[in-house]
């Protein structure tokens, strides 16, 4: 431990016990998300299905998306600190939470959703990048940034799913070429529209296959 850490230690960010980014006990009760899942979107399910009532009906760029705990309350609690406060050893946290269900994707590179330009002053860091270089090394899989937002987004928090859809439509794009597999990471998949659209647009600049991998997922 450092000179900062002795007079500033670290502190869960679910319970804000001293000690540690992420306790044991909050660790241990974080919901893992197993199966029965729906094959295309990962959510889970009574049975698996090829296709969910979430899912059903919708044109996904995406070829399947998978993630490690449920958004709960917790979970909530540990990205929000993990998002607006920069705490980079919560990525490390949340890349070994997603290894524990998530089997390594057949990809040859992790590309990390672009954070707003704006919310990335104030915060100082983005959440998404440090998270793809955690699985990255966990998984042995390149992890790069070719996507950039191309206009602000209004705030997504609280709007129906088909507003948050037609929000992120068209709103990122790639910059340069990218390999044929690749797999989008993001912190949450609530609506799957932010990641729905980065598999687009990754998919106009050549990739043939995109896969999605978040932290947690919202579940209905």
């Amino acid at each position: 431990m450092g000179l900062l850490g002795l007079f500033f230690p670290d502190r869960c960010a679910v319970c804000s016990v001293p000690g540690s980014a992420l306790c044991p006990r909050c660790r241990a009760e974080l919901v893992r998300i197993a199966p029965p899942l729906c094959e295309r979107c990962g959510s889970p399910g009574a049975w698996p299905v090829a296709r969910c009532a979430e899912c059903s009906g919708r044109r996904l760029a995406f070829a399947r998306a998978r993630a490690g705990v449920v958004y709960d309350e917790r979970a909530r609690s540990l990205v929000r600190v993990w998002k607006e406060h920069g705490r980079e050893p919560l990525a490390v946290e949340a890349a070994q939470l997603v290894a524990e269900v998530v089997r390594p994707p057949e990809v040859e590179l992790l590309v990390p959703v672009p954070g707003d330009p704006d919310r990335a002053l104030e915060r100082g860091r983005v959440a998404q990048k440090a998270f793809a270089r955690a699985l990255g090394a966990r998984w042995g899989i390149a992890a790069a940034d070719p996507l950039r937002r191309v206009r602000a987004l209004p705030r997504q928090r609280g709007l129906a799913l088909a507003d948050r859809r037609r929000n992120v439509r068209g709103s990122v794009a790639v910059e340069g070429t990218t390999p044929r597999t690749v797999c989008v990471v993001d912190d949450v998949y609530t609506s799957g529209a932010t990641v729905d659209a980065c598999a687009s647009a990754l998919r106009r600049a050549g990739a043939g296959r995109v896969e999605v991998v978040t932290f947690a997922r919202a579940v209905r």
